[in-house]
């Protein structure tokens, strides 16, 4: 029978965890004390956090721990990029019931610590307690490394909009998850969209990037790009229309039509790929990583080819079904 977490007990599962998290060189004092301590050379941190709870975010007959671990990671590191800063650290809360396997908790500390690692950050401590559902709540830390930030308020009317990352992958991964009958994944298990879905590849380094390069506005795109261009929209006092045509509807999300979706609702309105959407000024040109899909006009809201988008609006955490993320 597997060990639980409640036949290890908190300080054991802490030592076994932490054991498996290496430091970077800003961390100047890692996990173990009341609290860590990280370089801070741009004498400002980025701050930002997040919350995933079983049933809502994530079922545990579809991801695996380090599943949760990596989606974890990957949505509070990218909200740093989207500020065009640099992670740094991780702090990390963990609720979960007693009866988990300890392989899980290990899996998870797992997927944190490799999601973490292309980027340079640290998991520098955290907590855990005893809860009826797997709750783990990520704070992430970044530098931004002598720049401004980059908010979600500086766009102007005559700025290029513009797409970092895919969009729609993670919408269409979790509708062939849940449209699989009783659950049984069968010849889809393997696809990249289930993949998208459960593991996201932000395209972090191009929001430090942007930033030199001069991006009026940025903004990490996790609930839906046409919700997400609004609160730019909204912040910036401008209008932002989006032109179809650029946006890619690969081969992959073609096919998975067949769950009865316009693929155009996944690419407009699916979250959790956790792409960056930013606006630049039209005489600089893009950054490499970056594609034009619009543009800023003077105004208010946000249009698809100079016409109100129908289609669903993007995801909303106090409504919907609360067990289909």
């Amino acid at each position: 029978m597997d060990q639980t977490l409640g036949d290890l007990g908190e300080f054991g599962l802490i030592a076994a965890v932490t054991a498996r998290l290496p430091q970077g060189p800003q961390v100047l004092l890692g996990p173990g004390d009341d609290a860590a301590v990280v370089a801070a050379p741009d004498q400002r941190v980025i701050a930002s956090t997040d919350l995933l709870v079983e049933g809502r975010h994530f079922r545990r007959e579809w991801s695996t721990g380090y599943d949760v671990g990596h989606k974890a990671a990957a949505a509070n590191l990218v909200d740093i990029a989207a500020m065009g800063a640099r992670p740094t650290a991780l702090l990390v809360g963990l609720g979960a019931p007693a009866t988990l396997p300890v392989r899980w908790a290990l899996d998870l500390a797992d997927g944190l610590r490799d999601e973490c690692e292309p980027v340079g950050a640290s998991v520098i401590g955290g907590d855990v307690v005893g809860t009826e559902v797997v709750t783990v709540a990520v704070t992430a830390l970044g530098d931004l490394a002598g720049r401004e930030p980059v908010t979600r308020s500086g766009a102007r009317p005559e700025d290029v909009v513009a797409l970092a990352g895919r969009v729609g992958w993670a919408a269409a991964g979790l509708a062939l998850l849940t449209l699989a009958p009783g659950g049984d994944l069968g010849e889809v298990a393997e696809s990249p969209l289930i993949r998208a879905h459960l593991q996201p590849q932000p395209p972090y380094q191009v929001g430090p990037a942007a930033a030199e390069h001069g991006a009026t506005a940025m903004i990490d795109v996790s609930d839906g790009l046409m919700q997400d261009l609004g609160h730019i929209a909204d912040a910036s006092g401008v209008a932002i229309d989006v032109d179809p045509a650029a946006l890619e509807l690969t081969p992959l999300l073609a096919a998975a039509a067949r769950c009865g979706v316009d693929p155009y609702d996944w690419v407009l309105a699916g979250g959790e790929d956790h792409a960056l959407a930013a606006t630049f000024p039209a005489t600089v040109g893009l950054p490499p990583g970056w594609r034009r899909i619009g543009r800023v006009l003077a105004g208010g809201g946000v249009t698809v080819a100079g016409q109100p988008y129908r289609g669903a609006g993007g995801w909303a955490h106090f409504g919907g079904d609360p067990t289909v993320p």
